[in-house]
């Protein structure tokens, strides 16, 4: 059996959710009404639909409700304009509970039944008094929402270190695990402020060539190793692993660069399990 299937955005750059479209001609771009954990909400198709068997099926699909009228994209566009104010609503209210939480963003669901309000925070927020006080100004439902600090980043979005829009804004879909050790087995920087991005947490980015370089130390010796060369025995006092170059100190002021082909050497520069030294601990709190 196959379904008629279409993946659906939020969002502009947001995460793509997979729907039934069977019954419903749709394409690329088109606007529609679907039912979502948050309630009813409005995406737009990111692709057009494409038939997908039963067994490539990870869980059962929901349907797509309607294509969006011309009233669903004006009540959109109506609660797209009124969030700003909303949020600024609630900051007022968060203040007179004084609560220690910081707003990040909200979101009315498509018939406004109901206001989602995202927030951080670091421990447990008693916010029982905050949501009666919520519901009495707004007059829905709220749903108070504790992120963590990345995918706060990604509720709020802003430019990474690169310059480009955040992975995580835009294509990235769940976050993978990222640690010190990936980190020193590309030879950056232990600098928080380097290899940390807009939520503290490590450069998500760090993951995406983590098993290049993996493969790339197996190849080469380690820093701070002795090599044999063609001008004899040397230090090895840099690495390029995407070059496949390296340094050598032949001592008095002696260097020269090498292709690790044309060198000999013992054991590789495979980073090994071992205890964290002390400004490495302090480090661990980036990991995520």
């Amino acid at each position: 059996m196959q379904y008629k299937v279409v993946s659906v955005k939020f969002t502009r750059m947001g995460k793509k959710y997979y729907f039934d479209c069977a019954g419903f001609d749709v394409k690329k771009g088109d606007s529609v009404v679907v039912e979502t954990i948050r309630g009813t909400e409005l995406g737009f198709c990111a692709e057009d639909p494409k038939l997908v068997s039963e067994a490539e099926l990870v869980s059962a699909l929901k349907p797509i409700i309607r294509i969006a009228t011309g009233h669903d994209v004006e009540q959109y566009q109506r609660n797209q304009d009124e969030q700003p104010e909303a949020i600024k609503k609630c900051a007022v209210y968060v203040a007179k509970n004084r609560l220690d939480m910081k707003l990040l963003n909200c979101e009315y669901t498509l018939d406004r039944s109901k206001l989602i309000i995202y927030f951080n925070a670091e421990g447990r927020v008693d916010f029982r008094d905050l949501v009666k006080d919520l519901a009495n100004q707004f007059r829905v439902r709220i749903e108070l929402r504790q992120v963590g600090s990345r995918d706060g980043a990604r509720v709020l979005g802003g430019i990474g270190p690169c310059g480009l829009l955040t992975c995580c804004t835009t294509f990235l879909g769940d976050f993978e695990t990222v640690s010190i050790k990936m980190a020193k087995n590309q030879n950056l920087s232990l600098n928080p402020t380097n290899i940390s991005g807009l939520c503290g947490k490590l450069l998500c980015c760090i993951h995406y060539e983590d098993a290049n370089y993996k493969e790339y130390r197996r190849t080469m010796p380690k820093l701070e190793s002795y090599v044999d060369t063609a001008d004899g025995r040397g230090r090895v006092t840099q690495l390029n692993f995407l070059a496949q170059t390296m340094r050598v100190d032949f001592g008095f002021g002696n260097q020269k660069m090498y292709n690790v082909a044309d060198t000999k050497f013992g054991q590789p520069a495979v980073v090994e399990e071992e205890a964290p030294s002390g400004s490495e601990k302090d480090l661990k709190d980036l990991e995520g």
